[in-house]
């Protein structure tokens, strides 16, 4: 399974104190585990890496995430996330510039998309997108 893990959820993983437990930290923890297949897009890493203020934890997120491969994004992807946000629009919802790019890659690479993020529910309703489900 091709997994794209968006930023809501490796926040929740990466940032948060030890002992508190969340379930989705715990479902990533399982699938990378797993083997399954996990993705990355460049706004989703620049994202998480751009709030990592000291050097040294900077480094090493930026190793640790050196192994998930980077979906490449090519003009078409954004032609889609264009063609999915007036869609939604059309339909009466909103959704942010960076929602329908993420959203548009998952679909267009066949990939689930796991988030926190709410908008992707309604998103997933007029299209194509699929979001994981953990339990």
């Amino acid at each position: 399974m091709k997994i794209l893990v968006d930023t809501s959820i490796w926040s929740l993983a990466l940032r948060r104190k030890p002992e508190k437990v969340n379930p989705e930290a715990v479902a990533l923890k399982m699938i990378i585990e797993r083997g399954e297949d996990i993705y990355l897009i460049g706004i989703i890493l620049q994202e998480v890496l751009q709030g990592i203020k000291n050097p040294k934890d900077f480094r090493i997120l930026k190793d640790y995430f050196e192994v998930f491969p980077l979906i490449e994004l090519i003009r078409e992807d954004y032609i889609k996330a264009s063609e999915l946000k007036n869609h939604l629009m059309k339909k009466g919802k909103q959704i942010s510039t960076i929602d329908a790019l993420i959203a548009s890659v998952s679909i267009s690479n066949d990939c689930y998309l796991f988030t926190t993020d709410r908008d992707f529910e309604y998103i997933a309703q007029y299209s194509n997108l699929r979001l994981y489900k953990y339990q």
